[in-house]
This record gives C-alpha cells, structure tokens and sequence, in this order.
C-alpha cells in the first residue's frame, strides 16, 4: 500500500474540505392545488389527500 510521504496538516485538510457543500431542496409549487412539494415525491394537501405529479393518487375516507 502506499503511504504518504509526509502528512497532510490540519489547515491543509480543512481547506480541502471547504469545498463540500450541501444543496438547497427543489421545492416546486404544484399546479393543481398550489401546495409545495419535493420534486419526484408524493406529497398530501391540507385535507390529507394523497398527490403525485398534480393527480390525485389516494383519497382520504371520509368518516
């Protein structure tokens, strides 16, 4: 195996480091009920009905 020949300090590898950074979310507004939503997931209204890609894919009962 090979072996580095010196080592790398903190402040080197922390600088390295600052380069990974985490994304912001897409949230979409959908156009069927104007709820916000991840993109490629379903998602539930205010009634608790069940949506995917604006269509109603599971309705909640109602008692």
């Amino acid at each position: 195996m090979a072996h580095p020949k010196s080592r790398i300090s903190k402040q080197r590898k922390r600088k390295r480091r600052t380069h990974y950074k985490l994304t912001a979310p897409n949230v979409v507004i959908c156009q069927s009920t104007g709820e916000p939503h991840l993109r490629h997931r379903a998602y539930e209204d205010a009634e608790g009905n069940l949506y995917y890609r604006g269509k109603l894919f599971n309705k909640v009962a109602e008692e």
